[in-house]
């Protein structure tokens, strides 16, 4: 995932670089003094390191977000990383405005709530994300993924943007 997360800023310095190099053939200016602070701060470290992660016994554990439109697999990755090792990590259980059904569990598979406490929750900055479908509201609450958490284990969640 870190390497992931580093291409961003990789791009963004490379295509920060061609516009210094572009203007630097027709003016002779620095490309300090032409690009934005961003440019050359990214200079003095283009590229960070990444290394295998590791948790310090006193540190908290994380919350691992899966971002992807639907159909790339994110839900299943997810469940294959959760299905691997069971005893790390753990989905939080979201919220939802849906009527129960029979062979669910309230905090199973989802903590059932009226949409005006669904809706109270995300107006009191409580829901970490939230969405509609047919014509249901679903999210994941910020104290579903504490719950996870404090139990000592990795919360691991997947979104589709919006």
């Amino acid at each position: 995932f870190l390497v992931l997360m580093s291409l961003p800023l990789t791009a963004g310095f490379r295509r920060s670089m061609r516009l210094c190099r572009r203007k630097s053939r027709t003016n002779q200016q620095s490309c300090y003094a032409r690009c934005p602070s961003s440019c050359y701060s990214t200079l003095a470290a283009p590229y960070e390191e990444v290394v295998r992660y590791q948790r310090h016994p006193a540190d908290r554990n994380r919350l691992i977000i899966l971002v992807g439109p639907a159909g790339v697999g994110v839900n299943e990755l997810r469940r294959r990383l959760i299905a691997s090792n069971p005893r790390e990590f753990q989905s939080a259980v979201p919220h939802t405005t849906r009527v129960q059904k029979s062979y669910e569990m309230n905090g199973r598979e989802y903590h059932y709530v009226s949409k005006e406490t669904f809706e109270n929750m995300v107006y009191s900055h409580r829901m970490l994300e939230y969405g509609e479908y047919k014509g249901y509201l679903y999210g994941t609450s910020i104290d579903a993924v504490r719950t996870v958490l404090d139990e000592g284990k990795i919360c691991v969640i997947d979104l589709e943007p919006q």
